[in-house]
């Protein structure tokens, strides 16, 4: 269950891409070795002396090509002071360059430079014990002068116009904890096109219209969290459960904080993290490999290599016992539990995964059955690991909805009950032969399209250094035993381990489930 923060960039919903890649029986333990092997003719790969990697998925059935750039770098990364700031550079990465999206550079970056230094003179004074009302005033007029006078350069949106008339299809970015994604599909024939606008925005980004962008972040932040109750209850549950960790943070950051992010704070995060090493560029489509390669030399070879970036040394301690809160709302009652698991890597990861399809995914798991369809006690209902990252160690989660009129201690009671019967050993091999099946389909449907294939190879190699970690997942699944489950559920669905978040409904005539 991750969280990602995608952009509403789409040029135009991105249509079904053409006729499945695969047609391998679903049935069979050699699915995932079926799948490397027909890859291993498929796909190309090589890195760049500054270590830039590329992966090229060769699949001519039409002359389209997807390019996917996977940076890994998520809100987990991010510095003190400045949550949210992998999500404001990806708002950025779409304002063009110093050729693009202006009428004149070095104008406008004058003007954007002296904007900033009026915004860190006024946060700074904001933040002084006794601040200067006047001056606070002075600094602002000051920065809005030099902020109209950079728009006044702006050809707003052209790096989008020149993508939608060149015949690109679903531009869009992510930003999730543990990553930042961006792509979009164009024609083959306009594949150079590709390369020079991503060597234009992720080697010479310019920091345009950043101050207007970091309103429209806010306003994102209001409609997905302030003003939607499974928001906040999120928001506040992974503040609970981490005390330490970053996973702790949201996604698209505190509101102080992207407050405090200047274009200084947000340049520096960029040339920290966007180092040629912790980039993977995938392409799938109708494309010559040795030309991608060419190109991949012409707008990137000379790209400097940079220092590889901090890694992420705080650990959470272990927990010392069940953590609990409660937000009182004029909402629908909402009931969410989660327990301290493991890491993607952790040889446990797999089992936890399966046991959480086992216990809700789809209508005929146990929690949907008996809380949705026997009892009636929920409208939906949801157990699942990976929140809110798998790059360090998560969370398994359950989630449920209630009916009108159910008590939130009556749902919490039913999902005890059942993770008991799974540490007691109650679960049918028939059961989790289901699940194995269900994954399998779902890698077969996750990599018949261009993008599935792009985006799935890069986050495997910049995850785990190869492209075949894609498949080799599958045989980990298949290796779970029922004893496997029994002995997670034992060892991490504990209650010294969980933290539990509820939204009580106040009392709000005409609501659903009103109290």
């Amino acid at each position: 269950m991750k969280r990602y923060v995608t952009c509403a960039r789409l040029i135009q919903q991105p249509g079904r891409f053409l006729a499945a890649l695969f047609l391998w029986s679903l049935t069979t333990g050699a699915l995932a070795q079926g799948m490397e092997a027909q890859f291993e003719e498929r796909v190309s790969e090589f890195t760049l002396d500054n270590g830039l990697h590329f992966i090229i998925i060769e699949r001519p059935v039409a002359p389209v090509a997807t390019f996917v750039s996977f940076v890994n770098v998520g809100s987990a990364d991010e510095p003190v002071n400045n949550t949210g700031i992998a999500h404001i550079f990806e708002h950025m990465a779409f304002k063009g360059s110093r050729t693009i999206g202006t009428d004149d550079w070095e104008a406008e970056q004058a003007a954007i430079d002296r904007m900033d230094e009026a915004y860190q003179q006024w946060l700074r004074e904001q933040h002084r014990p006794q601040p200067d009302e006047e001056r606070i005033a002075e600094l602002w007029a000051e920065f809005e002068h030099w902020q109209e006078e950079a728009g006044q350069y702006i050809r707003s949106e052209e790096f989008t116009q020149i993508i939608e008339r060149e015949g690109g299809v679903g531009l869009n970015a992510f930003t999730s904890a543990d990553a930042t994604g961006y792509f979009y599909s164009l024609p083959q024939n306009k594949a150079e096109l590709w390369f020079y606008l991503e060597a234009q925005r992720f080697r010479y980004p310019v920091f345009r219209e950043f101050y207007v962008e970091k309103d429209v972040i806010m306003e994102e932040r209001r409609m997905r969290t302030d003003s939607n109750p499974q928001g906040r209850l999120l928001e506040e549950f992974i503040s609970v459960a981490y005390s330490a960790h970053p996973y702790r943070n949201p996604v698209i950051g505190w509101p102080s904080d992207i407050t405090a992010t200047t274009i200084e704070d947000t340049r520096r995060f960029y040339e920290t993290h966007y180092v040629p090493s912790n980039i993977t560029m995938a392409i799938a489509g109708d494309v010559d490999p040795e030309r991608m390669r060419e190109l991949a030399e012409q707008y990137f070879g000379d790209m400097p290599a940079g220092d590889p970036p901090p890694q992420v040394m705080t650990e959470e301690p272990a927990q010392r016992g069940e953590r609990r809160f409660e937000i009182e709302d004029r909402s629908q009652p909402l009931f969410i539990a989660g327990y301290k698991g493991v890491a993607e890597g952790h040889p446990d990861a797999p089992a936890l995964e399966l046991l959480g399809s086992i216990l809700s995914s789809g209508r005929t798991s146990r929690l949907y059955r008996r809380m949705v369809q026997e009892e009636q006690l929920a409208l939906g209902v949801q157990a699942l690991t990976g929140f809110p990252g798998s790059r360090y160690p998560s969370l398994f989660v359950t989630f449920a909805v209630p009916n009108q009129g159910v008590e939130l201690e009556d749902v919490e009671r039913v999902l005890d009950e059942e993770i008991e019967k799974a540490k007691e050993g109650d679960i049918r091999q028939e059961e989790l032969d289901r699940v194995l099946t269900n994954a399998r389909a779902s890698q077969v449907r996750g990599l018949a399209s261009n993008m599935g294939l792009a985006l799935g190879l890069a986050e495997a190699h910049a995850r785990h250094g190869d492209w075949r970690s894609a498949f080799n997942y599958i045989d980990q699944l298949q290796e779970v035993t029922l004893e496997d489950l029994q002995r997670v559920a034992q060892q991490y669905l504990v209650k010294q381990n969980r933290t539990v978040g509820v939204v009580r409904n106040v009392g709000s005539p005409g609501l659903p489930g009103g109290l």
